[in-house]
C-alpha cells in the first residue's frame, strides 16, 4: 500500500499543520530533527530514520552527531537542552516500558531548558514522529522512497 497519509489528502494536510506548529515553539529545528530521528530509531521505522536523517542533514546537522544519536548519553556532542529533549522523546515513545512513563525528573529537566511553548512543540513532535512510524511500519514503507 502507498502511504495512507498520501491516500487521504486531509490527513496529509493535518500532518503538515502539526509539523508547522512544532516550528512555532522556539525549539531549534535541529533539535526537532534529532527528536524525530531518535523516536524513529526506537520504533525501527527505516523510512522515518532515513527521512529524519536527510532532513537533519539539510538543516545543517553533522554526520558525526547523526551517527551518535542512538548513543546520545555517551556521546559528547549534544547540549544539555538536546539531551533533555532526547530523554523526553525516549520516555514518551516507550510508554509501556515504565510504570511512570515520563518521570518527573525527565519532565523537569526538559522544563529547565524549554518554556511551555517549547515543551508543547517537543511533545507534538514526539507524537507526530510516533504517528509517522506507525503509518510507515504498518504499511512497510521503504527507506528512501518518496511518498
Amino acid at each position: 500500500m502507498t502511504n495512507p497519509a498520501g491516500v487521504l489528502p486531509d490527513a496529509m494536510q493535518g500532518i503538515g499543520a502539526l509539523m508547522k506548529a512544532t516550528r512555532q515553539g522556539g525549539v531549534p529545528q535541529l533539535t526537532l530533527e534529532l527528536v524525530h530521528l531518535r523516536v524513529s530509531q526506537i520504533n525501527g521505522c527505516s523510512a522515518c530514520v532515513d527521512a529524519a536523517s536527510r532532513s537533519a542533514r539539510e538543516a545543517g546537522e553533522s554526520d558525526e552527531r547523526l551517527a551518535t544519536v542512538a548513543a546520545w548519553r555517551e556521546a559528547p556532542f549534544f547540549t544539555g537542552a538536546e539531551q533533555a529533549a532526547l530523554a523526553l522523546a525516549e520516555h514518551a515513545t516507550r510508554l509501556a516500558d515504565h510504570v511512570d512513563a515520563v518521570p518527573d525528573a525527565v519532565w523537569d529537566e526538559a522544563a529547565r531548558h524549554y518554556d511551555e511553548k517549547g515543551l508543547a512543540a517537543l511533545v507534538v513532535m514526539i507524537g507526530v514522529a510516533n504517528f509517522f512510524n506507525r503509518l510507515n511500519a504498518t504499511t512497510r514503507q521503504v527507506a528512501g522512497r518518496a511518498w
